[in-house]
């Protein structure tokens, strides 16, 4: 099943970069701001085909095609282009992000960088990696000497107006900064490899944060809802980090 996540990964990240450096712009809008590409369907599609000729039973949450549901207890969860926008305006920050799921627990997942050729990946108890090389989360222990990573929803009213409330709080903590990537796949696989050493963002989609959440835990990291609850693939707003300081996040989170 690993096997069969990566070579998915690996062919859509090729479908990916072809589409990247021929240029091509978004075919139709979710909403104003919420962009879908050809890169994006081709992706998926290369990617549910590759699952499909090896596992045709298994029930499939796509963020584009939506839900196949089968009887299987094993579901894939696939984001065939994490972070759309950033594709869109060319800026090298997207991935393709895999996940295999088992009555609702992760036990495998694959993030792919194609522009950087980095490939994020992780099984159930058997820790994660990048690239080949075992990761882990940073030892930062106090909110003081942290950088953090924030998403934000597409839709610009309340949840904006959350987000950047909070953001301010974490300031008056004196972080070391706060980044926005566009692609909360890679934001987790960043704290699960130590870059940042936290990340937070309200109403994510389940195959947003699927395998990154995985790879995340499997570095030693934690992640819970913003209000400390414990992970499930439907919690929607995410808490992520080290584990250190995710206490100290909680408390602003929760104010």
């Amino acid at each position: 099943m690993k096997k069969t996540a990566l070579n998915a990964a690996n062919e859509a990240g090729k479908i990916i970069l072809r589409y990247y450096s021929k240029n091509v712009n978004a075919i139709s809008k979710k909403n104003t701001y919420d962009l879908v590409t050809k890169a994006d369907i081709d992706s998926e599609k290369k990617i549910i085909s590759t699952i499909k000729n090896k596992y045709p039973g298994h029930s499939i949450l796509t963020e584009e095609s939506g839900e196949e549901i089968t009887n299987s207890e094993y579901c894939w969860v696939i984001d065939p282009l994490d972070g759309t926008n950033n594709f869109y305006h060319k800026f090298p920050m997207f991935c393709v992000s895999i996940a295999l799921y088992k009555k609702g627990k992760p036990l495998i997942g694959v993030v792919f960088d194609p522009i950087k050729d980095e490939l994020f990946c992780a099984e159930k108890n058997k820790g994660a990696s990048l690239n080949n090389k075992k990761i882990k989360v940073s030892t930062v222990n106090k909110l003081n000497k942290s950088l953090l990573a924030l998403g934000f929803y597409y839709e610009r009213g309340l949840l904006m107006r959350k987000s950047l409330g909070q953001m301010k709080k974490f300031f008056y903590e004196n972080v070391h900064g706060i980044r926005r990537t566009g692609s909360a796949a890679l934001d987790l696989c960043y704290t699960a490899c130590g870059r940042f050493d936290g990340y937070w963002e309200l109403k994510l989609n389940p195959w947003d944060y699927a395998a990154g959440s995985l790879i995340l835990m499997e570095a030693g990291g934690r992640i819970t809802d913003v209000q400390g609850k414990k992970y499930n693939l439907m919690i929607g707003n995410v808490a992520a980090s080290n584990g250190k300081i995710h206490k100290y996040m909680l408390e602003i989170l929760t104010q």
